[in-house]
């Protein structure tokens, strides 16, 4: 017993001492510089609604007698749409006529009668009184005509209303009544249908607090929907709305995205996955930010199959290193935008230049047959036994 325990730690310090007295290799990892694109996205949902939709109704009270559009069916501005039952509306218009004549009558009888007591009383042929009277009936008589121009004019235009016509170009997505009912006009039109530009959508996203200071107007926006989950469309922020909304101890902001929809996929009500480009740089150089904390190894014997380090001669803000003909040159460059992980470099990096990343340890592969083996590790299941 005594034997084997003092055997074991004596084979591990040899195997361990022979590993150790070996030169480990390194080499140089590098990142060849590209034009890329350097991004920074937030991500939200949102949903569809139409840019522009109408509640079609009508001003005046009355029974529905023809219909001429239905659900899903495009619409141009100026279209009829439906009628209203007119017989009522027709002798409202022609009562209003008849008053309107019989009004016109009494004021040109006053009217005569006025200019000829004005004429009289200027010569003093009749009293005060009596060319009191006859302007005031005078008066009376075209105010009345007045009025009755006012309700023919009313009644007119209330026969107009019974001819429903679409406000907008757009598609029919909800009819609310049917042929022979009967909309009464109150303080809220009643509504006949709702019509909306399905071409132009826009997606109202709902973007966390701690998000929204990034979000700005004008910032590319593409989206998914469940419907098509292999399609994605893209949209623009065209507004962030400054107040809050909160849920459940949830603080979000609104976002309104446009999104055209030439192929009408889109429709209103559908739920929208939301990526905001926040910052998106397209075709730039940029490399890794680890290359910006890289230092080099010292150049001594050891290290005599790396690149040989090349410093500046006068110090830089900032700097990279990057292998040239077998060197490895410090080269001073200027920054621009960083995602995170990709610092873009503006000045001081070359399409193609290998930039310095970092060093790795090379592990020798044993030759097969020739590994060293542990007398004292167990064997695999199946080996045969010496």
């Amino acid at each position: 017993m005594n034997k084997s325990i003092l055997t074991i730690p004596a084979a591990a310090f040899i195997i361990a001492a022979a590993s150790c007295s070996k030169e480990q290799k390194m080499e140089l990892e590098t990142y060849t510089a590209e034009p890329t694109t350097i991004s920074e996205t937030v991500t939200a949902t949102g949903t569809m609604e139409s840019v522009t939709q109408v509640d079609v109704g009508t001003q005046v009270t009355g029974i529905i007698d023809k219909l001429y559009a239905d659900y899903n069916d495009h619409v141009q501005k100026g279209q009829l749409l439906a009628e209203l039952e007119k017989t009522l509306l027709d002798s409202e218009l022609k009562s209003a006529d008849a008053n309107m004549a019989s009004a016109k009558a009494s004021y040109e009888y006053a009217k005569k009668n006025y200019e000829r007591d004005k004429a009289l009383h200027d010569e003093q042929l009749i009293s005060d009184y009596e060319f009191q009277t006859s302007k005031r009936d005078y008066d009376v008589a075209r105010l009345s005509y007045e009025k009755s121009q006012a309700d023919r004019v009313r009644a007119a235009k209330n026969l107009n209303y019974a001819e429903i016509y679409s406000p907008i170009d757009g598609i029919v997505i909800s009819r609310e009544v049917e042929v022979g009912q009967t909309v009464v006009s109150s303080m809220n039109v009643a509504n006949l249908y709702v019509i909306a530009d399905l071409e132009n959508m826009q997606v109202v996203g709902n973007v966390d607090e701690a998000d929204i200071g990034q979000v700005k107007t004008g910032q590319h926006v593409t989206f998914t929907v469940d419907s098509y989950p292999d399609d994605v469309f893209s949209g623009t922020v065209t507004q962030v709305r400054l107040n809050p909304t909160t849920e459940s101890n949830v603080v979000t902001y609104e976002v309104i995205v446009n999104a055209p929809n030439p192929d009408l996929k889109l429709i209103p009500g559908m739920t929208a996955n939301l990526t905001i480009y926040t910052l998106e740089q397209k075709d730039v150089l940029a490399v890794p930010l680890k290359a910006l904390k890289f230092q080099p190894m010292p150049d001594d014997e050891k290290n005599k199959e790396l690149p040989t380090p090349v410093a500046l001669k006068e110090p830089a803000k900032t700097s990279i290193w990057i292998e040239r003909e077998g060197k490895l040159v410090q080269t001073a460059v200027e920054l621009g935008v960083s995602n995170g992980i990709y610092q873009q470099v503006t000045s001081g990096l070359k399409k193609g230049d290998k930039v310095a990343l970092q060093y790795n340890q090379l592990q020798d592969k044993p030759e097969k047959g020739n590994a060293e083996e542990n007398p004292f590790m167990p064997k695999p299941p199946g080996a045969r036994k010496k």
